[in-house]
């Protein structure tokens, strides 16, 4: 792997990742498609150019963190470790199969390269609140990025760890919201509206920015201004599209826990073929 802050080749990257994302969850017949496509974007920007991390340290103690609070994207997190070499990417066709290293949400003890196992909502920013509370009271260099659901944000743990963050001024907690609108049951502001999403954060003590969270540029330039606060944590307010990249996807809630059928998975790649 190697590390580019390259607009276009991290879209590259991004796009071979969505065929990955959508290959892998084809062969293992379930799981969840349109949170880890409207995620990918964000990780591979943290993945490929922004995280101190290898294959050959991941266990040191100065390297990045990252936290997938919301579980059930693992897909995205998943294919991003395999290209990066954390293990062979033919784990990828094991997905959610017996005696896989590839759960259906993280599990750490598995899966090289997964920091910490989660799923059950709303528990990652407390996770990395403890991740980076030690690191400042060892002295270690090192950023903890946690990626959390807007439909997640209606867990009120979310907030307790949100006070938290802010209270002991974490300034290397560096937060996304994967903003898509959309949850199993619905669109989010229909079961528990969220918003202002931004004005919250801010409102907690974090220093706060929305970005379209498919610019890839956005992503990188809001990240680097993270790296400069000090005295509190950063939250990016990402907004993104559910399922996007496959315009037949794109916005729709039934693809939030459903893999592609083969005539879906045809489809969906020749969308992402290259132009």
């Amino acid at each position: 792997m190697r590390f580019t802050d390259d607009v276009d080749e991290l879209r590259e990257i991004a796009r071979q990742l969505r065929i990955d994302i959508l290959t892998t969850l084809a062969e293992a017949g379930s799981g969840h498609t349109g949170g880890s496509l409207s995620a990918i974007d964000i990780i591979t920007v943290l993945y490929f150019s922004k995280m101190n991390h290898s294959p050959s340290y991941d266990k040191t103690v100065d390297r990045d963190r990252f936290v997938l609070s919301k579980g059930h994207g693992a897909p995205a997190l998943y294919v991003a470790l395999a290209h990066c070499g954390y293990f062979d990417r033919k784990e990828l066709k094991t997905l959610r199969k017996i005696n896989s290293i590839l759960s259906g949400h993280p599990y750490a003890p598995s899966t090289p390269g997964v920091e910490v196992s989660t799923g059950s909502l709303g528990q990652g920013l407390s996770i990395a609140n403890g991740m980076a509370l030690a690191g400042k009271m060892d002295n270690r260099r090192g950023y903890v990025y946690c990626l959390i659901g807007d439909g997640e944000m209606q867990e009120g743990q979310v907030w307790e760890a949100a006070m938290s963050s802010a209270h002991y001024k974490l300034d290397n907690v560096i937060a996304f919201t994967d903003n898509n609108g959309l949850q199993i049951d619905g669109r989010v502001k229909d079961i528990m509206g969220i918003e202002p999403v931004h004005e919250k954060w801010e409102a907690f003590g974090w220093d706060t920015v929305t970005i379209d969270g498919h610019d890839i540029k956005a992503i990188l330039d809001a990240i680097e201004r993270a790296k400069t606060i000090s005295g509190k944590p950063s939250m990016i307010c990402a907004r993104t599209v559910k399922g996007k990249g496959v315009s037949f996807m794109e916005g729709k809630v039934k693809y939030h826990g459903v893999a592609p059928s083969p005539e879906e998975l045809e489809k969906a790649i020749a969308e992402l073929a290259p132009a």
